[in-house]
């Protein structure tokens, strides 16, 4: 499906002058003129008496063809879901920033900021489509992402605190690769806990446990329970004695025959 989705970064248009030309490949590439670069092709001519003019052709391509492919899909997205989204896109280094704005953004976030995952998830796949390099894309909303990590912090640090008092382990909800680095950074200079992943994506987890906690190992703290071992009266080992010639016969088997003179001599 990705391959289908070609996106724009540059055109040409022909028009009676420079300007007008100029506008339409504007408009097509939803830039304005500051964020292209604009080369007159072809220069027009009147002709003679009309007969033979040409429109003048300009090339308008994008400073940031990165911004104006997420700005594109994203714009075609969020028409889709009816909503009046704007959207800002710029590159900075190799990363590319882009900021949703707009009324109901709590559906472009979703829950615990899933659908704001999702979508920059998509975003990076039509943006890295055909790119050499790999570029980061970072897609925020209302503040969202820093909010969302001030939260996290705090949250490692309190149960940070929990767990070095408590000397108990504690494991968080599943959480995304970017959240779970959060709670790695945050703790990874705490002298009193560690942490570690488990699980499998999209069900991975950050555990906090205590350092140099001892291992209990269940095979030796393990408590044996006694064994049961059946009462065997005289009279039963001497008869069993007697019976010795038969050497088919195990014990086990000669105490299940007998185990009505068993209950008796125990009765």
């Amino acid at each position: 499906m990705i391959s289908l989705l070609q996106y724009l970064t540059k055109t040409e248009k022909t028009a009676k002058n420079a300007d007008e030309a100029t506008k339409l490949a504007l408009a097509e590439l939803n830039i304005t003129e500051d964020e292209a670069t604009i080369t007159v092709v072809e220069e027009g001519t009147k002709g003679f008496l009309g007969i033979g003019s040409k429109g003048t052709k300009v090339l308008v391509e994008a400073n940031d063809p990165n911004a104006v492919v997420a700005k594109t899909f994203l714009s075609n997205v969020f028409d889709a879901m009816k909503l009046d989204a704007e959207v800002v896109a710029k590159s900075n280094d190799d990363s590319l920033n882009i900021d949703v704005s707009g009324e109901h953004m709590g559906l472009v976030i979703g829950k615990r900021g899933d659908t704001l995952d999702a979508l920059q998830y998509l975003t990076s796949l039509v943006v890295n489509h055909k790119s050499d390099e790999r570029v980061r894309v970072i897609i925020d909303t209302e503040n969202y992402r820093e909010k969302r990590q001030n939260a996290l912090t705090a949250l490692a640090a309190r149960l940070a605190d929990k767990v070095s008092k408590s000397g108990k382990k504690h494991t968080l909800e599943p959480m995304n690769p970017y959240e779970r680095r959060i709670i790695h950074s945050c703790l990874q200079a705490n002298e009193d806990v560690t942490t570690f992943s488990i699980g499998e994506e999209p069900y991975r987890k950050v555990v906090i446990a205590p350092k140099n906690a001892p291992v209990r190992n269940n095979s030796v703290h393990e408590e044996r329970k006694p064994v049961s071992v059946p009462h065997i009266s005289s009279h039963i080992a001497s008869e069993y004695r007697q019976q010795n010639h038969n050497k088919a016969k195990s014990f086990d088997e000669f105490l299940a025959g007998n185990s009505e003179i068993s209950e008796t001599e125990e009765n």
